[in-house]
């Protein structure tokens, strides 16, 4: 019997530390991209990540192999989880202001979940996507241009925007006008992210949306 508690002791011991390796390999990730928004990918280094962390700069090595690594895998990991978001609402096939509704509250909630690297994103992606481990920006640039250029064109063939919208000019005051939020939002402020949303879509949607 004893024997048989100390395998059982012995098998949960790997699985405990994967765990605890994760979750911190989690907060150096947070803490990085903290300090990409703020001090600028280029001014950011190692040493400084490390300093934010509490960590030698040595030690942040054993997680991680450089700050590029650290800055693709968080860049990865909001775009992945936007891309399951926004396909998600296209999927469901919504009528195009009820689609357009739904981008942009996904928008705020993903600004809500990773406001650091939406900053990095905006900050850093045109001086990013020249270097070839970051060319899958590039890609997620034009899946995000059709997704949005799609919706507002069904609009206005469907009559529920009006005739004579600009649909890249719209696209490109919605784009920027949604992610430069992620300069002043601070998660756990007096508005959730889908108050904001309906905010903002109140104000854009009564100058698209065709008046009856």
């Amino acid at each position: 019997m004893p024997t048989k508690k100390k395998s059982q002791v012995t098998a949960a011991e790997p699985a405990a530390a994967t765990a605890a390796a994760r979750d911190r390999r989690g907060e150096l990730l947070d803490t990085a991209a903290e300090v990409f928004a703020e001090q600028g990918y280029n001014a950011t280094t190692v040493r400084k990540i490390a300093d934010h962390a509490g960590m030698l700069a040595g030690s942040l090595y054993y997680h991680f192999d450089s700050k590029e690594s650290m800055l693709e895998e968080i860049l990865r990991t909001f775009l992945d989880e936007l891309w399951d978001g926004y396909d998600a609402v296209l999927a469901a096939g919504l009528g195009p202001r009820e689609t357009l509704e739904a981008l942009v509250t996904e928008s705020f909630r993903e600004i809500d979940r990773h406001r650091a690297a939406v900053a990095i994103y905006q900050k850093e992606s045109r001086q990013l996507v020249a270097q070839e481990r970051f060319a899958f920006l590039v890609e997620s640039q034009r899946r995000f241009e059709k997704a949005w250029l799609s919706t507002l064109e069904r609009g206005v063939a469907a009559r529920v925007f009006r005739a004579d919208l600009d649909v890249r000019l719209t696209y490109r005051f919605v784009r920027d006008t949604v992610w430069v939020a992620a300069s002043w939002y601070r998660p756990g402020g007096q508005h959730s992210p889908d108050e904001i949303a309906r905010q903002y879509l109140s104000m854009v949607l009564d100058g698209i949306a065709v008046r009856t």
